[in-house]
């Protein structure tokens, strides 16, 4: 295992006056490049299913490691923790500034360039040079970190251009019965360090919920390294009096991961007018007790939370809802704002404007598994906005963000995966969480970038040779 060390130098130079103000840190490098090269979850990185697989080229893509897998810049506002394992901060503390490495072309006002000349590989690492004009990078600076070349192009999304940070690894086409399917599609959680995947179905007045071994980091004597390989461990049905899925021939409901120790099942149609109708249901992990109940929301006017739908060859999914903190977020049937409702409180609702009608599309396309509201890590994502942590809402460039999700996006530490497709062409989805923390250099005083001052930041990067 390789070690690195890092040294940053930030030069401020106001236009008016020529002044420059100058800024020399040190940083702490965290386990970002150790964990890509490291480990392999799900096998992803090995090639055990048909030709039709996608799969990364890592030459170009990812390495060198300078300037690809660390090649870009995010610059934040507020201070970061320094551990090794904090690899993506907060969406409170999202980067007020970014770059990549290359020039930035684009009209993305928070993006710098990187200087082609200076920057440059080195005997025993590399040094990276960026640049930003008086009308980029604006705001407070408290820290810095180096992060990819994908995360330093838009970081999670922009005003100018498309992006998640999401890069594709691995696309497994899935060869499977539908009712496999339905068991993948309905994937409510995925327990990495223990293999175990949680699928919860609704039928008949019934909630089940099924518990299966997947082999993601050993595997069994009679395994294969592919969506075939689950071991059903346990079914527990629950027998609702109250909560039901709306709707006969596309049933209407979800089921999301609290990451509070609970799932969480919501019914309801869509409404444009007048009161909004909510059965939910919340059953505890660990012993799978669980309540029920309906709420009135007052003149909220929601679109349909989600749906599941069999089908005789592929399932038919919809996604408009997610939970964070113990609230959940419902896209509004007006396209103009986000409901958040307080899960243990229903009085508790807050209707979130985006301050502009948005397009509301799927942010993977559309088809038979479509997704209007997703979540990375603590960010809600859409399609032409976020929601930060304290529920700020940002506009960014309309698009597609994934490919066809049926499933929330599981992550465990930069890997991201999911399960979906479209219209009988079904799969799963790998993906790397672009904007993470390669290093962390907190500043020993903040500075603020205004339009009156260009900015340059030196970072040079180095091996730490070690005595045997």
């Amino acid at each position: 295992m390789r070690k690195y060390s890092g040294n940053l130098v930030l030069e401020l130079t106001d236009e008016n006056s020529g002044t420059t103000e100058t800024l020399t840190e040190t940083n702490m490098v965290t386990n970002a490049v150790n964990d890509i090269l490291g480990i392999n979850p799900l096998a992803l990185f090995y090639k055990v299913a048909g030709e039709y697989d996608e799969m990364v080229i890592w030459n170009e893509e990812l390495l060198p490691i300078c300037p690809n897998m660390i090649g870009g810049i995010l610059l934040f506002p507020s201070a970061l923790t320094e551990d090794a394992n904090n690899l993506y901060p907060s969406s409170s503390n999202l980067p007020v500034a970014y770059a990549s490495n290359d020039v930035n072309a684009t009209a993305n006002v928070q993006r710098g360039s990187m200087n082609l000349t200076e920057s440059m590989a080195l005997e025993d690492g590399y040094k990276f040079v960026w640049e930003f004009t008086p009308s980029q990078g604006n705001g407070t600076i408290a820290a810095v970190g180096l992060t990819s070349k994908h995360g330093g192009a838009n970081a999670y999304g922009s005003s100018a251009a498309v992006d998640t940070g999401l890069l594709l690894l691995r696309q497994n086409s899935l060869s499977l019965d539908v009712s496999w399917l339905n068991v993948l599609f309905r994937t409510v959680e995925v327990d990495f360090e223990n293999g175990l995947l949680y699928s919860i179905a609704y039928s008949s007045s019934t909630v089940s919920i099924s518990r299966y071994r997947i082999p993601v980091f050993d595997i069994g004597l009679n395994e294969k390294l592919d969506d075939t390989t689950l071991t059903l461990e346990d079914t527990t049905v629950l027998q609702c009096s109250t909560f039901s899925f709306y709707g006969s021939y596309t049933p209407y409901g979800i089921f999301l991961d609290g990451g509070d120790g609970y799932w969480y099942g919501f019914s309801n149609q869509s409404n444009s007018s007048g009161d909004s109708t909510m059965l939910w249901i919340k059953i505890k992990k660990d012993d799978l007790t669980f309540t029920e109940g309906s709420w009135t929301l007052s003149n909220a006017h929601l679109k349909a939370v989600g749906s599941f739908r069999e089908d005789s060859s592929y399932p038919n999914t919809q996604r408009n809802a997610v939970v964070r903190n113990g609230y959940l977020y419902v896209l509004g049937y007006d396209d103009d704002g986000v409901y958040k409702i307080n899960v243990s409180n229903s009085t508790d609702v807050t209707f979130i404007s985006f301050g502009f009608t948005s397009e509301a599309k799927s942010i993977c396309t559309s088809g038979s598994c479509e997704a209007r509201l997703l979540m990375l890590k603590d960010l809600i994502i859409g399609y032409d906005f976020m929601i930060d942590v304290n529920d700020n809402m940002i506009q960014t460039y309309g698009g597609t963000r994934t490919s066809n999700l049926a499933t929330p996006l599981f992550c465990y530490k930069e890997y991201v995966m999911g399960w979906g497709g479209s219209y009988g062409n079904e799969y799963r989805y790998n993906y790397l969480l672009t904007p993470y923390l390669a290093t962390i250099c907190n500043l020993s005083q903040a500075v603020v970038k205004n339009a009156d001052k260009t900015m340059k930041i030196t970072y040079t990067l180095t091996e730490v040779v070690e005595s045997t």
